[in-house]
């Protein structure tokens, strides 16, 4: 089977072309001009298409003579709305028409979209799979993405996938919690009773991979997670310094309105430098709230499972960073 992994010089992307790589499948992967390519390289019946999810052309070419697609290339950070939209939305719908004129006979559409689509628990309970209340512009974009894809169900097979927190080896985001722990630094924001679902790389990756065998209808939505939640006092304040051998100095969490402080500045930096910034007010909004979803639907119909807890996980990523230089 060939498969067209978008975003696959990205941290789960990455994990999607080695595990289809590795079970026998050709990826093609849709990479940048400017992406780094140098893990992908290392893997067997890997080729590269050169291009952009926003780039109607590159993704025409890209999407012909594939059996499958794996769409988890997208922003999770930009200088604008619209950037975000551009990229995770229009790129999504460029994708979707390249695949009905060009690969009839498609296997899967898997969309990897995200929690932050529909948006935190108010209640600390598991959210509905129609709740449609993003509080970030990521957010916002990813839910458009979703009813890009469900609008053409009937015409594409396509799965939604919307994992909890991805973390693991090669991830770059989760990667500064890791290193304000090597600080001795507690990074916890507020009372750290938030709650969160985590899910580990390369058990979402196997969740992409099931979801293109699995016999379900199309334009079927589907959380994925490691199926306990942690308060975020639990998860980045005891777990992450265990994992780093590492404990903080003080135990304390980042007051939320200082945070909001903080994010109203890095904010102007951004757009003062023309550059997309992670932290911004709506992400401390967005770190107010709960984060829990149910992924059992997920586990019964793509007969998948996750493999690797928080603990464990966060202990296998704290010694890949070490093993290669990051910490």
């Amino acid at each position: 089977m060939k498969v067209l992994v978008t975003g696959g010089s990205g941290f789960l992307g990455s994990h999607v072309a080695e595990q289809l790589t590795r079970e026998g499948h050709s990826v093609r992967a849709l990479v940048r001009k400017s992406s780094n390519r140098t893990f992908l390289s290392t893997l067997a019946g890997i080729e590269f298409a050169e291009g952009s999810v926003e780039n109607r052309a590159s993704v025409e070419q890209a999407m012909k003579g594939v059996d499958a697609v794996v769409h988890s290339a997208g922003l999770v950070k930009a200088r604008s709305e619209a950037e975000f939209f551009a990229c995770n939305t229009e790129g999504t719908a460029n994708l979707l028409n390249a695949a009905i004129a060009h690969a009839p006979n498609l296997k899967r559409f898997v969309h990897i979209s995200s929690l932050e689509a529909c948006g935190p628990s108010f209640d600390g309970k598991p959210v509905a799979v129609d709740q449609q209340k993003p509080v970030t512009a990521y957010g916002r974009s990813k839910l458009a993405a979703e009813k890009e894809c469900t609008s053409r169900k009937d015409k594409l097979p396509i799965i939604v996938l919307r994992p909890g927190a991805i973390y693991g080896p090669r991830d770059v985001e989760i990667f500064e919690a890791f290193r304000a722990v090597r600080r001795r630094q507690y990074p916890v924001i507020g009372d750290g009773k938030m709650l969160a679902c985590y899910i580990y790389g390369p058990d979402c990756a196997a969740a992409c991979i099931k979801a293109i065998e699995a016999t379900v209808a199309s334009g079927s939505i589907y959380f994925v997670d490691d199926g306990k939640p942690l308060s975020m006092a639990h998860a980045m304040g005891e777990i992450l310094p265990d994992a780093v051998g590492r404990k903080p100095f003080v135990r304390f969490g980042v007051p939320l309105a200082v945070l909001k402080v903080a994010s109203a500045g890095v904010e102007a930096y951004g757009k003062l430098r023309g550059k997309a910034v992670m932290l911004t007010r709506e992400k401390v909004t967005m770190l107010s709230h709960h984060w829990v979803c149910d992924s059992a639907s997920a586990r019964a119909d793509l007969r998948w499972k996750p493999e690797v807890t928080f603990r464990e996980g966060a202990r296998l990523t704290a010694t890949w960073y070490e093993d290669n230089g990051w910490l």
